[in-house]
C-alpha cells in the first residue's frame, strides 16, 4: 500500500505433497532407474578397462616374474618385448642384462674348467712324489732310484704351478691396476730373437716353422719383462693350437710414431666370432679345451694391458 494505494501482493500457497499414488509411484520408479543406471555404467566402465589394465599390467609382471628367476640364477630367463615403448624397451634391457649374466656364468665356468686342467697336469707327478709316503719310503729303502731325470721332472711340474700361479696373481694386480711397469727406451728387434729363439727348438719338434721378417732397429719406451711375456704368451699359443707342419711368421714395421709386430701363423686359426672374445680372460676355442696340449695359460686376455 501507498498512501492508501494497493500496488503489490504477495500470494503463499502450502507446498503440495505427493499424495496420489501414481505420482507416488512415478518417482519411485524414478529413483530406482537412476540407481540402476549408475551401476550398469559403473559395470561397464569396469568391463572396459578390465582388459586395458590387464593389457598394461602383463608386461610388468612379465618382467616381474623374469627378475625373480634371475635372482633364482636362472640366466637364460628372457622376456618378449611386446611393444616399442618404454615397457618394451625396459625388456630387452632385461634381456641383455640376462644374456651378460649368463656369458658371465659360462666363463666362470670355463675358467675352473681350463684352471684344474692346468693345475692337475703339474700337481699329478707331484701329488705321487710328496703325498704318498710310500713312494718316498721306496726310494729312500732304495726299492726305487730316484735319478737325476726325477728330480728334474719334478722340478720342471713344479715349475709350471709356480709359474700358472704367478700369472693368475699378475692377472689380478692388472684388473685393480696396481701392475707396475718398469718403462725404458726398448730396442724390440733383440728382445724378438730371443723370445724367438727360446722356442725354436720345441717349434721344430712339432714340424713347426719359425720365420722372422724384422728390420734392423725398432726403438719403443715400453717394459722389456712385460714385453718379453708377452711375446712367450703369443709364442706359446701358437704353439699349441698351430697344427704340425705349419708356421709361425713373425714381423715388424714401423710408419711415423707408430710399431706394428705381427704374429701369423697357419692353420687352424681361429673365427671372426673366436676373434672377438679373443681378448677375454683365459678364452680359448671349443676345439682347443679337448686337446692333450691344452692350457689355460695367462695369455691373450692378458696382451691389451701390455700393449
Amino acid at each position: 500500500m501507498v498512501n492508501g494505494a494497493e500496488v503489490g501482493a504477495v500470494i503463499a500457497s502450502p507446498v503440495e505433497r505427493l499424495t496420489r499414488n501414481t505420482d507416488i509411484n512415478f518417482d519411485r520408479q524414478q529413483r530406482q532407474t537412476s540407481w540402476l543406471i549408475v551401476a550398469l555404467s559403473t559395470l561397464l566402465a569396469a568391463l572396459a578397462t578390465f582388459p586395458l589394465a590387464r593389457g598394461l599390467l602383463a608386461p610388468v609382471k612379465r618382467l616381474v616374474d623374469g627378475t625373480h628367476k634371475l635372482a633364482a640364477g636362472d640366466f637364460t630367463t628372457r622376456v618378449a618385448p611386446t611393444s616399442e615403448d618404454e615397457l618394451g624397451r625396459l625388456a630387452e634391457d632385461f634381456n641383455q642384462l640376462a644374456s651378460t649374466l649368463e656369458k658371465n656364468q659360462q666363463m666362470r665356468r670355463d675358467f675352473m674348467a681350463d684352471i684344474s686342467h692346468e693345475l692337475r697336469t703339474p700337481l699329478a707327478p707331484l701329488g705321487s712324489a710328496v703325498v704318498l709316503r710310500g713312494e718316498l719310503e721306496a726310494i729312500q729303502d732304495g726299492v726305487r732310484k730316484f735319478t737325476p731325470e726325477t728330480l728334474a721332472s719334478l722340478q720342471a711340474e713344479v715349475g709350471t704351478l709356480t709359474k700358472l700361479v704367478d700369472d693368475l696373481h699378475q692377472l689380478s694386480m692388472s684388473d685393480e691396476g696396481a701392475l707396475a711397469y718398469q718403462k725404458a727406451p726398448i730396442d724390440l728387434i733383440p728382445l724378438l730373437e730371443v723370445a724367438g729363439g727360446a722356442f725354436r727348438e720345441r717349434f721344430a719338434s712339432r714340424g713347426l716353422k719359425l720365420q722372422f721378417s724384422l728390420p734392423d732397429s725398432i726403438t719403443v719406451f715400453g717394459d722389456r719383462d712385460r714385453l718379453m711375456q708377452l711375446f712367450n704368451n703369443l709364442l706359446e699359443n701358437s704353439l699349441r693350437y698351430t697344427d704340425s707342419g705349419g708356421s709361425l711368421k713373425i714381423s715388424a714395421e714401423q710408419h711415423d710414431k707408430t710399431v706394428r709386430l705381427t704374429f701369423a701363423d697357419s692353420a687352424p686359426g681361429v673365427s671372426d666370432d673366436q676373434l672377438q672374445k679373443l681378448f677375454e680372460r683365459f678364452y680359448r676355442t671349443e676345439g682347443s679345451r679337448n686337446r692333450a696340449s691344452g692350457g689355460c695359460r695367462a695369455g691373450a686376455g692378458d696382451l691389451p694391458e701390455h700393449c
